[in-house]
């Protein structure tokens, strides 16, 4: 993991660089260093992970870590961000930004503004009210792959166990052979 340490850190590229940051970090910092990798919302949290797993961190270090990163930091940090970007002012403010695309942005301003729309109604109708449900083919295609998926991993755990009971099977036969044999 540490081929390119040696080298003037100047003259490492960039995923150099951040394995060495990684190591040093969860080396150093233990807990702390995992729990920072855990929180932020980045692909540095597999590298910390295998890090961890290559220097032997213990486990309940590395798990309570992880748990308190990524349920309670990084979920409060997503939960804000989406507030803050979805809500209404910074929407408008971006479907106002559409509308000064050149040459298109007028064409694209009207139906962006109304999927919004449409959108809005759906997500914060009250109870008892009825909204239109429109049938999406993203959607329907989406759930048919899913349904297929689903299927596939079934039937191949059927075949896996069918493999195994048929080895079973097949070892008892061959040590009843060999125990008439001897």
């Amino acid at each position: 993991m540490m081929e390119h340490i040696s080298e003037d850190p100047s003259q490492q590229d960039f995923g150099t660089r951040m394995k060495h940051y990684v190591q040093t970090l969860v080396q150093r910092a233990g807990f702390f260093g995992i729990l920072a990798c855990a929180s932020i919302p980045n692909p540095l949290f597999d590298l910390a992970g295998i890090t961890c797993g290559h220097f032997l961190v213990d486990f309940w270090t590395f798990f309570g870590a992880t748990l308190v990163g990524k349920a309670i930091v990084k979920m409060h940090i997503q939960k804000l961000f989406v507030i803050g970007i979805f809500s209404e002012h910074h929407v408008d403010m971006l479907v106002d930004l559409v509308g000064k695309i050149p040459k298109v942005g007028g064409a694209l301003q009207s139906p962006f503004r109304d999927y919004l729309e449409k959108q809005k109604k759906k997500l914060h109708h009250k109870g008892g009210e009825n909204v239109a449900q429109g049938t999406n083919w993203l959607s329907w295609v989406f759930e048919k792959v899913i349904i297929v998926m689903v299927i596939y991993f079934v039937i191949s755990i059927v075949n896996s166990m069918a493999q195994r009971y048929a080895k079973r099977l097949q070892d008892e036969a061959r040590e009843t052979r060999e125990s008439k044999v001897n």
